[in-house]
């Protein structure tokens, strides 16, 4: 694996240990590679300790390479289909799975400008608009669910009508006033909302 001067060899296993022995005297011309017997590694405590020790005679060149291997070969199995475990777990699964999951319905928050509102007024004063977001699954009533029935039997077919709760606000919060860009007095009514309900 690696272009130094050091050579690496696995750890003899029981089976070949006496072809080891015969072949290691015909290759004494080459430097020995370290060796650690399975005993050796257990005398050493947890594995946290062996690979530091392991590490520590390895030059900075040396683990860059390994690591650069080690991250080749996890790629070469995954684009051919391997079902391996990453080597770095993935930050954005558990944030996704915590997006996926539905939230209730609530009131909620968030500053803009009057302009940004859609009202038609051109105005850089900020307002807080409250909104209502959130599913309505826990709110469902029988209502609802003799409604879908019928939708799919096709019972109720041209009526624009909705089978399931929304989100929605219950109560509106004090009218808005503001000064628009020439200086005019507005007041605008129901715009954020003050209470939020599944209906």
């Amino acid at each position: 694996m690696f272009g130094g001067s050091r050579e690496f060899s696995p750890l003899p296993s029981s089976r070949d240990s006496s072809s080891s022995s015969s072949s290691s005297s015909s290759s004494s011309s080459l430097p020995a590679a370290p060796r650690r017997s399975p005993r050796a590694l257990q005398r050493h405590g947890s594995l946290l300790a062996q690979y530091s020790a392991l590490l520590e005679s390895y030059t900075e060149a040396e683990i860059r390479q390994l690591l650069w291997a080690l991250v080749e070969r996890y790629r070469q199995a995954m684009n051919s289909g391997g079902h391996e475990l990453p080597l770095f777990p993935r930050v954005g699964s558990r944030r996704k799975r915590a997006r996926a999951r539905p939230k209730p319905c609530e009131l909620r928050q968030l500053e803009v400008s009057v302009s940004e509102l859609g009202l038609g007024y051109e105005s850089d004063e900020t307002v807080l608009f409250r909104y209502c977001s959130g599913t309505c699954e826990a709110a469902v009533r029988s209502y609802d669910l003799s409604l879908k029935s019928m939708r799919s039997r096709r019972r109720i077919r041209k009526e624009k009508i909705r089978a399931r709760p929304c989100c929605r606000p219950l109560a509106y919060d004090d009218d808005v006033s503001f000064l628009d860009a020439y200086n005019r007095y507005y007041t605008v009514n129901e715009l954020s909302a003050k209470e939020c309900g599944c209906v």
